[in-house]
Parts: C-alpha cells; sequence; structure tokens
C-alpha cells in the first residue's frame, strides 16, 4: 500500500503495510534517522514527531494515521544549529548520552509554537512524557525557557 504525506514540507510516498509504525517508516524506508527508538509502546517520548503540528509518539502511530497530513521530525528544525532550542540545548549543555534528545527537542518545540512564555508547569506538563535516563531535567527546563526568550524577541 502507497501512502502519500508529507514529511518536513516534502511530498512523500512510503510503500508499506496501513499499521507500520510510521517510525519505521521514517528511520527505514525515508533514512531519515534523527528520530529514535526507545522502548516502543510510547511511555519514554524518544520518537516524539508532529503530526499536523500535535506531538505524537511515532512507534504507536501507524503508517495509515498520517495519510494526507503533514509530519514534522527533529531535522526540522534544521541542521545548522540556529533554532532557538538548539542554540539554548547547546548553551545548557542538555545532552549527555543524547539518545532521548530528538523527542525531547520535539516536545519543547510543539509547547514553544503554542506557548512562548511557558510557566514551570507548562514546561513540566508538555515535557511530562519524555524520559531522559541522564537526569538533565533541570537543564532541558532552562533550555526551553531560554529558547521561549530568543523567539519572543524574534
Amino acid at each position: 500500500m502507497s501512502v502519500n504525506f508529507q514529511v518536513n514540507g516534502k511530498a512523500v510516498s512510503a510503500n508499506a503495510e496501513p499499521d507500520t509504525p510510521l517510525l519505521w517508516v521514517i528511520r527505514d524506508e525515508l533514512g531519515m534517522t534523527g528520530t529514535k527508538f526507545g522502548c516502543g509502546m510510547a511511555l519514554c517520548g524518544a520518537c516524539t514527531v508532529h503530526l499536523d503540528g500535535q506531538p505524537v509518539r511515532s512507534c504507536q502511530t501507524p503508517l495509515s494515521a498520517v495519510a494526507g497530513k503533514k509530519v514534522a521530525t527533529v531535522e526540522s528544525l534544521g541542521v545548522d544549529n540556529k533554532h532557538p532550542l538548539q542554540m539554548a540545548w547547546i548553551k545548557h549543555d542538555v545532552p549527555q548520552c543524547g539518545y532521548c534528545q530528538s523527542g525531547q527537542l520535539m516536545s519543547a518545540a510543539a509547547l514553544l509554537s503554542s506557548n512562548r512564555n511557558p510557566s514551570d508547569a507548562d514546561i513540566d506538563a508538555a515535557m511530562s512524557g519524555n524520559i531522559c535516563r541522564c537526569g538533565t531535567y533541570p537543564r532541558i527546563k532552562a533550555a526551553i525557557k531560554d529558547a521561549a526568550i530568543m523567539m519572543r524577541k524574534a
């Protein structure tokens, strides 16, 4: 079966079974490896992407659910580290092992797309489904706050 949708603004056609997790289409068929496999049960957040602007867990989102829709992966933030979230992540030394970071960034990007001045409670709620085994949560929160400031100034 062929499913047509957009990834990072580019029209794509994926040939896979309708129940194939979007994660595997993104990684294996489209060759975009920024989105990570973590738990496979939508519990850790490592596979977070945006579907029509909303964060979803791609490990549990079937290909059939994205037909005609827009998907954004961590690569949509850019490869030059110029996105405010990327700059703030670097400034605050957020990544340790780095494995969860694509999901963390995509959850933070979804938050900041709708709330450019998030409170600590807003950040906690938006990021609650993302697990960082290295425990960099204070740095993640600080980076989100800095990115929000940069985005408000832009």
